[in-house]
Parts: structure tokens; C-alpha cells; sequence
């Protein structure tokens, strides 16, 4: 099923008829966790970082139509705070009192050692066990990246890499060993964990690079099982060529297309 893009009236209304119409309500079934992974990349306000708004509105809809566990879980990019000082910086602390979820930094979370001989950035990978345990919705922005061409569905999954072993070497945020090859980084690390799902607000688009710079309102919210379509149709809407941005140009994770 490929995405839908739904145009925005307000979070709780366009968010669940997104997710309906997107087929959420049925991959539910049968979870026990599902992890929402916002995009905390520091302590800047939405649209930089993903909207507790937004937010709370996929989490009400799980809510609603499951029996699941719901965790909010990031691994936040700036080492000059953690996580959960920023969960409760921008508003999320609140949501998971509300609604009676958890909050989880991954950055801290225990991790276990995987292997795909022949990655040419990760043949052997340092994850949290709990990615693996969970359904993941995946909560990106429409962004811009000064590296990666543009930030969605899939990059918005290097914020479960740890700090204790992706650090550094290419700056001093704590994914920074992911800059140094982003592209090849981003499909390696989605070779190994993807979303199930995902739901991008797309309200409003960076147009720049992810952390800051010219806003376009675009008024979407795009949701969706196939990360890469999605990620895709997001590169239209900010004006990107998809067929020019390598981890998105080719299907090298076997998502189907």
C-alpha cells in the first residue's frame, strides 16, 4: 500500500484518518510494545523536532484502537543534554502523565551486538534490544539535511544508535560517527532496523537543512508502512529530486516499490 497524504485541519482529526486510511489500525494487532520514535534532535521547537502534539494524537489513536504497551523512546542527537531532559523540555513529560505511557532514552538502553558481513559502514552494529522487541512508529518531520539531502521515515531511525559507540570521530554530536558516510550509514542501519510504520508531520517543511532555515507550510500529514515511499513522496513536497538522494533512490532494504 503506498502512503497517504491526508490535508491538515488538526492533529487528533487529521492524524487518525491518516492512520485509518493508511491501514495502522490493523498492524496493531496482536503487539504488545510499540515504540513511538519521535525526533528529538536537541531542544529546538517543532518543526525542527517532532511536535508533542503530533505526537500525543498518534499515541491516543494506538491508545484507542489497542491493548498495547505505548513508549515514547529517543535517543536524543545533542550531547549537552539527555533525552529525558529534553522529553521534558518540549512538552512530552506531560503527554506521557496524560496518557499514562513511558518515556525511554535509548541513548542509556542496553544494547546487543548484531553482524551483516559485507556492510560497508555497519557490518556489526551496537542497537537496543528493545528495538527489537517493540512495533516502532517512526514520527518524523518534513526536513531538509545539510548531509543527508533530506530527513525522514528511515534517517529518523539513527536516533536508536548509541552514543557509547556512535559518537564522535565526526563532530561532537552523539550519532556523529554517522556523518562521516551518511548515506551508506542510513541504509545500513535500516538493513538492520526499520519502522513498521510510520507518520510524518508534514505541516510544516524545513527547507534549508534540518536545523533551521526557510519554512514552507505544507499543510500534509503523510503516514504509511513503506518507509522509503514515504520518505520519497516527502522529498516532492520539500522540492527534492528523489532519484539524486541515495538512500532513497533504490530499494536496498527490500521494502518492495
Amino acid at each position: 500500500m503506498k502512503p497517504v497524504a491526508i490535508e491538515f485541519t488538526n492533529y487528533k482529526v487529521t492524524v487518525a484518518d491518516a492512520l485509518d486510511q493508511a491501514g495502522l489500525e490493523s498492524l496493531l494487532k496482536g503487539q504488545e510494545k510499540v515504540i513511538l520514535k519521535p525526533n528529538l534532535v536537541n531542544s529546538s521547537p517543532h518543526p525542527v523536532t517532532t511536535s508533542p502534539l503530533f505526537c500525543e494524537a498518534v499515541a491516543h489513536y494506538v491508545r484507542d484502537r489497542s491493548n498495547t504497551k505505548i513508549i515514547i523512546a529517543e535517543g536524543t542527537g545533542t550531547p549537552s543534554k539527555t533525552t529525558m531532559e529534553i522529553f521534558h523540555e518540549r512538552g512530552f513529560t506531560k503527554i506521557s502523565k496524560k496518557i499514562d505511557l513511558e518515556l525511554l532514552d535509548l541513548n542509556e538502553e542496553p544494547c546487543i551486538k548484531l553482524t551483516k558481513p559485507g556492510l560497508p559502514v555497519f557490518p556489526e552494529i551496537y542497537l537496543p534490544e528493545i528495538v527489537f522487541e517493540s512495533f516502532i512508529i517512526s514520527l518524523p518531520n518534513l526536513k531538509a539535511h545539510s548531509l543527508a539531502a533530506m530527513t525522514g521515515a528511515l534517517k529518523n531511525m539513527v536516533g536508536i544508535a548509541p552514543p557509547a559507540h556512535y559518537a564522535g570521530q565526526y563532530g561532537n554530536w552523539n550519532k556523529a560517527f554517522f556523518h562521516g558516510r551518511m548515506h551508506d550509514s542510513i541504509i545500513d542501519l535500516n538493513r538492520y532496523r526499520s519502522p513498521d510504520f510510520s507518520v510524518m508531520d508534514a505541516t510544516i517543511g524545513l527547507t534549508e537543512f534540518h536545523l533551521g532555515g526557510a519554512q514552507i507550510k505544507t499543510n500534509k500529514i503523510i503516514a504509511g508502512k513503506n518507509p522509503l515511499l514515504l520518505d520519497r513522496m516527502a522529498s516532492d513536497f520539500l522540492g527534492l529530486d528523489w532519484k539524486t538522494i541515495k538512500h532513497i533512490a533504490e530499494d536496498h532494504y527490500g521494502f518492495g516499490e
